[in-house]
């Protein structure tokens, strides 16, 4: 484990300044010299990650305190926001001190959430750990909890200090995992990139030399796109292909059966078109993704209807006629619940 190889940061502009994302192999045994970790610390990771990864980064703390969530989308909630908080005054945090996650997308939106709030905002990082929240939530500053079985509906933009990318840490994965993480890989290169989705069609991309270099093209895509539109309101969208349909999946099936990257394989082909959809479920297909929606799509178009693309009784949703390009088309729902339901059927 921590074997080095090559180092390659990736800087990202914002409103609030740069910050890099620092992606290679072994490098977490060197978090500090990309975190200023001469200060309380306060580690949120959950029991699902190695808990040697928390202590990597403890190790090389002034002051660190580790906190473990319970694995899942159930740890994205306001009790456990309240528990992170109250860890914080207790051990007397003040606002020179920081917070760093440890794991994948749910302990990187509940900490985010946490630093961007506490004392109005303090220092934080991100260090994930999963194949999806690599490529893909822990660049762009999106920070969020779930309340009542609505995902990310209370949340904030605030980008972190450092992203650090260990790919070692991905060695410890099952396959689910990687390939769930790499349907958002998928996403980027359908709606942005076409030689990066022809990679795809030709080469093996979970091998472990492709995947440093398509989680590391997804961050240049993610970065070209949350540049141009840190707060989501135009370009920024292109991200939430086929999750509209995700979402509503996730919300009927409560994350019961299926992961993220999973609900969102499911949706991207209802958005495309014919001709793209064959090439992307081959895509998908070839990594053992869900393509087709296997419970009652009415329910799962009513649960889409709290998404927060909807604008009063219009929604804003990505469609792609052509590999590597895609058009944002604004509708009212009723008409976006006909076409779905007619993508569904074919």
């Amino acid at each position: 484990m921590f074997n080095k190889e090559e180092i390659m940061e990736i800087s990202v502009k914002t409103s609030k300044g740069t910050y890099k994302v620092i992606t290679g192999r072994g490098i977490l045994r060197d978090a500090a010299k990309y975190m200023n970790l001469c200060r309380r610390v306060l580690i949120v990771t959950d029991s699902g990650v190695p808990a040697e990864y928390a202590r990597a980064v403890a190790g090389q703390a002034k002051a660190p305190v580790i906190y473990t969530v319970r694995e899942g989308e159930g740890s994205k909630s306001l009790e456990s926001y309240k528990i992170l908080i109250e860890e914080l005054i207790k051990h007397g945090f003040t606002r020179t001190d920081c917070i760093v996650a440890v794991g994948g997308g749910v302990v990187g939106d509940l900490a985010g959430f946490v630093a961007a709030t506490y004392m109005r905002g303090i220092d934080f990082y991100n260090v994930p750990t999963t194949v999806l929240s690599q490529v893909d939530s822990s660049v762009g500053g999106k920070t969020a909890i779930d309340v009542m079985d609505i995902k990310n509906v209370a949340g904030a933009f605030y980008p972190p200090k450092a992203v650090l990318m260990d790919f070692d840490t991905l060695s410890t994965l099952p396959q689910r995992q990687i390939s769930n993480g790499l349907a958002e890989a998928v996403k980027m290169a359908v709606t942005m990139d076409k030689g990066l989705f022809e990679v795809m069609e030709n080469e093996d991309i979970t091998a472990k030399g492709n995947i440093d270099n398509i989680i590391r093209r997804s961050v240049e895509i993610k970065k070209r796109v949350v540049e141009e539109d840190e707060h989501e309101a135009s370009l920024r969208r292109v991200l939430n292909f086929g999750h509209t349909v995700a979402h509503g999946i996730e919300s009927v099936n409560g994350l019961k059966n299926y992961l993220h990257g999973e609900c969102v394989a499911m949706g991207m082909p209802l958005c495309c078109a014919p001709h793209v959809r064959e090439r992307l479920v081959r895509v998908l297909e070839g990594l053992h993704l869900p393509t087709k929606v296997d419970m009652d799509i009415d329910a799962v178009i009513e649960a889409s209807s709290h998404d927060k693309k909807l604008s009063g009784d219009n929604i804003t949703e990505i469609y792609v006629n052509k590999i590597g390009e895609f058009e944002m088309v604004q509708m009212p729902f009723d008409e976006y619940k006909r076409q779905i339901r007619e993508a569904f059927i074919k």
